[in-house]
């Protein structure tokens, strides 16, 4: 079980598997010259006669022996869990990295409480492979070959033995490691799975409880998690049966070499230190050998969870063909709107190979300063123009262009630094009412935080709580309404100060105060601006300079309203539709 990839993550930390490795040579050494002096020091007593004073400085040797065996072995503790920590860190950062990366269309596309044990403990089961696993690895094949170097020269016929039946142990071990990768396997993803289920009971705990189905979940959670204790029961009942074969043929090919000393003592063929030098070191070449197999579970279980990293590590980023390449300026400053111009060139877009299109030949244009509505029924493609435009998903098809250059050669850092984007359901971190506010501009001043709160009609409730901007939100904003967390989104907004504003059916769940409220704050923020507006409710859109209407993920009409109200088309079938809630 030697995974190329894992090794290949070593590399940076080479110089501290090197020092356990050569620790562990060093280990081996100082045990083989402990049974050489040990050897001696009995033969001389109890067949010569020799005294205390005689074997005193052989004695204090064994104990400075054991003693810098101890230091080395702490040494090699603590270079490989170095290593092993090293490793753990980059290759949970570069994971972190790659995620935050693919963008929430792969997140949502994820469950994720499996993405979160993969991130965790996934990366943790990591640790045993680099600490017990692989180091052991390379000293079961080179200290049984040293101890060989010491055995042939004083007895080939002992050396034969060790050499014959020493590569049982790791064939058994590769016998019962098929069986055991498989049930390690199941359960590395049963884990996953119960963590995603009970991450997902969780969440959606308020919903349970209304529908009277939190006990069944509770019943489900009892069964996934008794499938986790039979597959590990699984797994752990391989291991010892495993451990039981490796020390069976430990023991009887140690018990061998005994028998095959015992016997040419008899008849005298073989000095006595001789034989009791290697009986000493038939349990030494051993040693490795049946460390790796105990450990063999440990890398079984590393190597698991790295097939889940590194398939997540696998998945393609979007492509920055010159990376360097900010966007070109047309006028002045970069951050006045006149400055910007988008446009959509037989834009298609297909989420998964097979579906059904979610965009298809959309040509569009975005003038700077300009307000586009983006209207229709639910799964026309609205939201899927906006996800292109905040590249979170390239298209399928066609191109996208910023001012007269392709979207996909300007920098994905430089370009989401021009837009500032207000979803339907904005997402509060857990934290102060200042942090997040302050997502939309790190380095702001506490002057101008008030002010975009101020401008975003958000100050005024801020203020009305216990601690004002360091009140303490929980986990996704529960404390504030619905109201209250648009503002603070429109606060980040503002803060930011983009030149592109996309606005994705920001008032469509609000009641019509908080909805007016919500457009005061938005006739502020879209002063200036570019702005990409989509809306199921029809009172948002009227003030736009130009109305897109979709469908089935193409463009039926545009114009302003009056103009589409004329064509007595979609829009304003829509209309009558909305009529009795917004007009």
């Amino acid at each position: 079980m030697f995974d190329k990839r894992l090794i290949r993550e070593g590399r940076p930390v080479r110089r501290y598997l090197l020092l356990t490795i050569g620790t562990g040579i060093v280990i081996a050494l100082l045990a083989v010259a402990q049974a050489w002096f040990f050897s001696r020091i009995v033969a001389g007593v109890f067949l010569e006669g020799a005294t205390l004073r005689i074997v005193w400085n052989p004695l204090l040797l064994i104990l400075v022996i054991i003693v810098l065996r101890s230091v080395f072995q702490w040494l090699a503790e603590i270079s490989i869990h170095e290593a092993a920590s090293s490793i753990k860190a980059s290759l949970r950062k570069r994971l972190m990295s790659h995620i935050v990366s693919l963008g929430p269309i792969y997140a949502h596309g994820e469950r994720t409480g499996e993405l979160i044990t993969t991130a965790v403990d996934g990366i943790e089961s990591l640790e045993e492979y680099f600490t017990k696993y692989l180091p052991q690895l390379i000293l079961a094949a080179g200290i049984p070959l040293l101890i060989l170097g010491f055995v042939f020269p004083l007895d080939w016929k002992s050396g034969l033995i060790l050499l014959l039946t020493g590569p049982l142990i790791p064939i058994f071990m590769m016998l019962i490691g098929k069986l055991a990768e498989k049930k390690s396997l199941a359960q590395w993803q049963s884990l996953s799975w119960m963590s995603a289920h009970f991450l997902d009971v969780l969440q959606g705990m308020t919903t349970l409880k209304v529908f009277g189905r939190a006990k069944d979940q509770t019943r489900v959670i009892a069964r996934v998690s008794d499938s986790f204790r039979i597959a590990t029961l699984n797994v752990l009942r391989i291991a010892f049966l495993s451990a039981l074969v490796l020390e069976l043929l430990a023991t009887m090919s140690t018990a061998l070499v005994a028998v095959s000393i015992g016997l040419r003592l008899v008849y005298g063929t073989l000095s006595f230190s001789v034989g009791l030098f290697l009986l000493l070191l038939a349990p030494e070449f051993y040693t490795p050998l049946r460390t790796l197999g105990l450990n063999f579970h440990a890398g079984l279980s590393g190597v698991n969870a790295g097939i889940r990293i590194f398939e997540i590590l696998d998945l393609p980023l979007m492509e920055n063909h010159d990376s360097d390449k900010t966007i070109p300026e047309k006028n002045s400053s970069l951050n006045d709107s006149d400055d910007l111009h988008i446009t959509f060139q037989q834009v298609s877009l297909t989420y998964e190979q097979g579906e059904t299109p979610a965009l298809q030949g959309i040509n569009l244009s975005l003038l700077s300063g300009e307000r586009i509505a983006l209207v229709g029924p639910s799964g026309a493609g609205k939201s899927s123009v906006a996800q292109l435009l905040l590249r979170f998903i390239e298209p399928s098809d066609g191109k996208i262009l910023v001012n007269g250059k392709y979207l996909e050669t300007i920098s994905l850092d430089h370009w989401r630094q021009q837009i500032a984007y207000v979803p339907q359901n904005p997402y509060l971190f857990s934290g102060s009412i200042a942090e997040n506010i302050l997502i939309g501009k790190p380095s702001a001043t506490n002057e101008e935080l008030i002010r975009a709160a101020q401008q975003s009609y958000a100050h005024q409730f801020i203020m009305k709580l216990p601690d004002g901007y360091q009140t303490l939100l929980g986990e996704g904003g529960t404390r504030l309404s619905g109201g209250q967390a648009q503002r603070l989104a429109i606060a980040r907004a503002f803060l930011k100060d983009a030149p592109l504003l996309i606005l994705d059916e920001m008032t469509s769940s609000l009641d019509s105060e908080s909805e007016h409220e919500i457009q005061q704050a938005l006739q502020g923020l879209l002063q200036g601006k570019t702005a990409l507006i989509i809306a199921h409710r029809l009172t948002t859109v009227r003030q736009a300079d130009r109305i897109i209407v979709m469908e089935q993920g193409q463009i039926r009409e545009q114009g302003n309203h009056e103009e589409l109200m004329a064509k007595r088309g979609l829009y304003s079938r829509m209309v009558a539709e909305y009529r009795g809630e917004a007009l």
